[in-house]
Order: structure tokens, then sequence, then C-alpha cells
């Protein structure tokens, strides 16, 4: 019995501590993706920008409808404010055209702009327009915005019963909602298991959701975001169940999704910022919730910036005592090493002018001895004194010197120790590990050892994100030498300096800094491996780039 407990034990054990691993992975991933957002957000501009220029060689009214039609589904969650236009311009055309089927969906866009931006009324008065029953294929999103106007104004009050009349309205919208879809679509499973989340059916949510999240694919933007949804859901399944690793697990993975898609108006960044801030990690809750803030505001998505506002101060105080904190020790930190350093000066100038007064003395000895050996042997005697006493100045100054250089080599070692850790304490105030401070002060770490376990971190991390990585690096090479590895190794320098470039760190003086190499050896591993490309040097680089993208 003892034994079969044990074992359960160390099952549970195990399975956490695999769990804190995945979650302390795809949090890096997340990171990485929170510092680039403006790759994300360029690229989704570019997009954009290709659909503008397709007006540039459009005239008519029924061939410019579609386009803005697609600006406005773009801008939906990036712009609410461009939007906003592309919905007025297409209620604009349809109105010329007198087209009533433009004219209803062009007022369903408008009603769905309206309503992520805090605009509710407005937006039950257009829905209250709309005549959906000749639009039988409408009327899915007829009934999702009234849905999410309904769910919004849902947030916003401050009435239990209200809230409670709101959710029973939203409920006879979900039915409505799957009665109008197809089985296994996008719309119809989320809307399914919110449904399902909302009667607390957990375990049923997350057999559909679990099963559904793998046929996502990444080819477009638009799936990167339904995979955010979609994850974000899963995560609302297991909060119900109280499983909060899971939850943060699932609440990153949207996270993930949302920033690489260009997502604006997003919750999934938010809710995982307060959880890590529960956690004590106060510096990444609040740059992810300084990113929430920017981006609703970006978005001009009004729930989501009010959602963020409430929490912001709290996490800012905490950030910003944390910073004080952090700037007291260093303070002190800097006096007790100025301090030292002023001694350690005094030290030597003491002992300078000690050695200078010997000089002195041993001059004035030498001369002393000079006169003496031309004096009378009655004076020998003296002599003898005399050079007995030299000798053992002789000795005194041997002793000193060999003092003063064990001193000197013993204030050199200490600075140096201080300043390891100064260094050591101000990461581990970093990391926020005050909790284990006093038992770390106490701790040494080797740096060759420390280096070499980092860069294995790193080697098996970025493995674990880009499996396949020395595989379609070496498709891109006519010659594969660069890329073999001793045994033992994951990564070799020429593949991290790669792995760095696919990270999109390219600046030599990073990656020379990151790798502890000269920028020479950078510049020539990088000019090497272009040499042996198969296609085009310069495209070299721009092909490693798109290594396991939207794959892994």
């Amino acid at each position: 019995m003892k034994k079969l407990l044990f074992l359960i034990g160390y099952f549970v054990l195990s399975m956490s501590l695999f769990a804190k691993n995945d979650i302390d992975s795809l949090l890096k991933v997340l990171d990485n993706s929170v510092d680039n957002y403006k790759v994300f957000s360029n690229q989704k501009e570019q997009q954009l920008n290709k659909l503008k220029d397709l007006l540039l060689y459009t005239k008519h009214d029924i061939q410019k409808y579609p386009i803005y039609g697609k600006l406005f589904d773009e801008y939906r969650i990036f712009n609410s404010d461009s939007a906003l236009v592309y919905a007025r311009k297409k209620i604009e055309i349809a109105e010329r055209l007198k087209n009533h089927e433009y004219l209803t969906d062009a007022r369903l866009n408008l009603a769905d702009i309206m309503g992520i931006m805090g605009m509710y009324k407005e937006a039950m008065d257009v829905l209250q327009e709309v005549d959906i029953s000749r639009y039988s294929y409408l009327k899915t999103y007829y009934f999702h915005i009234y849905r999410l106007v309904l769910g919004y104004m849902a947030d916003f009050t401050a009435s239990t019963q209200v809230k409670n009349q709101y959710e029973k309205i939203i409920d006879s919208y979900r039915d409505s909602i799957l009665i109008y879809n197809k089985q296994n679509t996008n719309v119809y499973t989320i809307v399914e298991t919110d449904q399902l989340i909302t009667k607390k059916k957990y375990d049923e949510a997350l057999k559909i959701l679990l099963n559904y999240y793998p046929q996502l694919s990444n080819n477009e933007i638009h799936e990167i975001h339904d995979k955010a949804i979609v994850a974000f859901s899963i995560s609302l399944a297991y909060n119900g169940k109280q499983q909060k690793e899971l939850e943060k697990k699932w609440l990153i993975i949207s996270a993930i999704n949302d920033i690489r898609s260009a997502t604006k108006e997003y919750i999934s960044l938010r809710k995982l910022a307060f959880l890590i801030y529960e956690d004590g990690d106060i510096d990444r809750a609040y740059k992810y919730m300084k990113r929430s803030l920017d981006d609703a505001l970006f978005c001009n998505a009004r729930l989501r910036t009010y959602e963020v506002s409430k929490m912001i101060p709290i996490i800012d105080k905490a950030y910003k005592y944390q910073t004080d904190l952090r700037q007291r020790l260093m303070v002190i930190t800097i006096v007790s090493i100025s301090i030292l350093t002023i001694l350690l000066m005094l030290a030597v100038f003491i002992v300078y002018r000690q050695m200078k007064k010997m000089v002195i003395a041993r001059k004035k000895l030498c001369v002393a001895n000079e006169e003496l050996i031309t004096l009378n042997q009655e004076l020998s005697s003296t002599n003898n004194q005399l050079t007995h006493t030299n000798e053992k100045l002789q000795e005194s100054n041997l002793i000193k010197e060999v003092y003063i250089g064990r001193y000197i080599d013993q204030c050199s070692m200490y600075i140096n120790k201080l300043d390891e850790y100064r260094r050591h304490l101000n990461k581990m105030i970093i990391e926020g590990k005050n909790e284990n401070l006093i038992n770390e002060i106490k701790s040494t770490h080797i740096i060759d050892e420390e280096l070499k376990e980092f860069y294995s971190n790193f080697d098996s991390t970025f493995i674990q994100l880009f499996p396949y990585f020395i595989e379609e690096l070496r498709e891109l090479m006519i010659d594969d030498e660069e890329i073999k590895l001793k045994p033992g190794e994951i990564l070799n320098t020429g593949l991290r300096v790669f792995a760095l470039i696919r990270l999109g760190i390219k600046d030599s003086d990073k990656i020379s800094f990151f790798l502890r190499y000269s920028i020479t050896t950078i510049y020539n591993c990088r000019t090497r491996f272009r040499n042996k490309s198969k296609g085009p040097r310069n495209e070299f680089e721009a092909k490693v780039m798109q290594i396991g993208v939207f794959k892994y």
C-alpha cells in the first residue's frame, strides 16, 4: 500500500514538473512574440495595403463592395475605427446600387463594429432596422452580433438580475446560431462548447475542443486567429474545472496566436497577466498588461480597454514597488563597492609611501656602508653590526613585498567576487526570486558550467520549437559539412548562429554578445553558410527565417 501511494505521489509530482516545464517553454515563445509584435503588425499592414491597392484599379461600385468587405473583416479585430469607416462605405455603395442584400450585410457589419467600440445602443438600433428574413445565410451573423452586443452589455452591467436576464437572451441566440450553422464548422464548435461551458459541462466541452484544435492550420492569419479563439475556450473549460496550470497553458497558446495573427481585440493576454501576477512574476505581468492596454487602445475596443484599466493600477503599483526595491539594493551595492574601492586605493597609497621611504632608507644605508668600509679595523665590529642590520632590513623588505603582493591579489580577488556577487544578486532580484535570496547569496556558480548549461537549455528549447530545423537547413545547402554535429551535441556554433537568426536576432553584435565570440567570427560563419547555399546567397538567411513557419 505504501509503495502504491509512493508511485502515485511520484507520478503526480512528475506530471506537475512536466507541466511547469511546458509552461516555461511556452512563456518564452510568448515573450518572443510580444517583443516582436511589430513584425506581425507590419505583416498585417502589408496585407491591408494590398487590398487597398486593389481599389486603385477598381472603378465600379459593384467591384469595390467585396473589397470593402474584405477590408472590414481584416480591420474588425485590428483597428475598429478603420473597420467602422469601411462598414459605412459598404452602406454608401449598397444605397447607391439600391441593393437590399448588400445593405443588409453592410448594416450587420456596422452593428458588429459598433458593439466592439462600445456603441451598444447604436448597434441595437441598427440591428432593429435589419430585415433578415430574406437572407437565411446571414442569419448566423445576425444572431452572432446580437449575442456579441448583449454579451458586452452583460459584462458592463452592475446588476446581477439584469446580467442574468441578458444571459438568458444570449443563450437563446446561441441556440439560433447552432440551428443555422453546420456541425464541425468553427462557429458551430465555438458556440456549442460555449454553451456547454456556461452550463458547467466542462468535460464535454473539452472533449470537443481538444479534438477540434489539432484540425486547425496555420496557413492564413484568420486561421491562426481561429486557433486563438479555440485555445481561449479550452482555457475557460479548465478554469471551470479549477485546473489553474492547464488554464494558464491554454491562455498562453491563445495569446501567442492572438499576437501572431496581429489581433488587437483579445482577452487571453490580459487574463494570463493576472494569473502570472498572482504567481509573483511582476515584471512579466506588467509587460503583458501594458501590451494588452496598448493593443486595446490601438483597436479602440472599449470593453477590453475598460477591463485592462481596472487591473493595470494593481500590477503597476507592485511593479513600481519592486523597481524601487531593486534600485535601493543597487544603490547599496554600488555604495559598498565604492567604499571598498576607496579603501583599496588608500591602502595602495599607504603601501606606496612606505615603499618610497624604504627606497630612500636603502640608499642612505648604501652610503653608510661605503663610509664604513673606509673606516679603521677598529670599527669592523660596528660595520658587522650595520651589515647585520642591513640584512634584516632586506629580509623585512622581502617580507613586505610578499605581503603587499598577496594583499593586492586578495583585494583583486575580493573585488571580482564582490562583482560576481553583485551581478548574481541583481539577477535574482530581476527574476523575482526574493524568497530564495538568502540561500542563493551563499551559493556560487562556475561561469563555464553555467554557460554550458545555458547553451544546452537554449539548444534543447530551440530544437523543441523547431524539431526539423537541422534537416531543413541542410536542404538549403549544397554541402552539409558545417552542420555535422559531434557526439552529444544538439547544436554547434554555426547552427546556434542561424538558430538566433531564425528567432529574429540578425544583428551580428547581439549574436556575438550572446555566443561570446568576436564579431569577425560571427561574420565569417554567416558568410560560410551563405557561400554553400543552393540558391542565391543573398536569399539564404531569408529562407532560414522561413524554416518551420506555421508548422510547430
